[in-house]
C-alpha cells in the first residue's frame, strides 16, 4: 500500500471552497490524492434546518464531528440529535441524512475513509450542476445512492 510521506495542510484563509448541494459551503481540508487514498476531509456550513435528502454511500465510512449547533442524525432505523463536540460515524451500506436543528448556522468536520468522496463536492461547485438531476448524475458518479 501507498503512504503518503508529506504533511497535509488547510490554512485558514486558504481552504478549497465548494458547496453542498443543500445550498452549504464547504471547505476541502485533504484530498485522497494527497493522503494515497487513505481518507479525504471537509469543514461543512448549513443553514439551520438545512441537510442532504436521504443517501447511501457504496464506498466509504463517513464520520462527522459537530463544531456549532445541534444536528439530527438519521442512520437506518437509528436518530442522534448530536450537538457541540459530538462524533458520529456513519457505515456505509446504510441509508442515512443530517439536518441542522439549530437556530443558528451550523459547522461540522467530516471525514470519509477511503478518501475520494470529498472530490463530490468539487465537482458539484465545478459543474455547476443546479438541478436534481444534474446533481444526481454527480452523486452517482462518487457512489452515492439517493434514498
Amino acid at each position: 500500500m501507498t503512504m503518503f510521506k508529506k504533511p497535509v495542510a488547510s490554512l485558514p484563509g486558504q481552504e478549497r471552497t465548494a458547496r453542498h448541494p443543500h445550498g452549504g459551503r464547504v471547505f476541502i481540508h485533504a484530498t485522497a490524492e494527497e493522503t494515497a487514498g487513505a481518507f479525504g476531509a471537509w469543514e461543512t456550513f448549513s443553514a439551520p434546518g438545512t441537510g442532504p435528502t436521504s443517501h447511501t454511500h457504496t464506498r466509504e465510512t463517513e464520520m462527522f464531528r459537530v463544531i456549532v449547533g445541534t444536528y439530527r442524525f438519521w442512520c437506518g432505523d437509528e436518530v442522534i440529535d448530536a450537538p457541540e463536540g459530538s462524533t458520529v460515524v456513519l457505515p456505509p451500506h446504510v441509508p442515512h441524512r443530517w439536518k441542522n436543528i439549530s437556530d443558528m448556522p451550523g459547522r461540522m468536520m467530516g471525514i470519509v475513509t477511503p478518501g475520494g468522496f470529498e472530490r463530490f463536492f468539487d465537482e458539484l461547485e465545478r459543474s455547476g450542476a443546479d438541478t436534481p438531476e444534474k446533481i444526481l448524475a454527480i452523486q452517482e458518479q462518487f457512489g452515492l445512492i439517493e434514498g
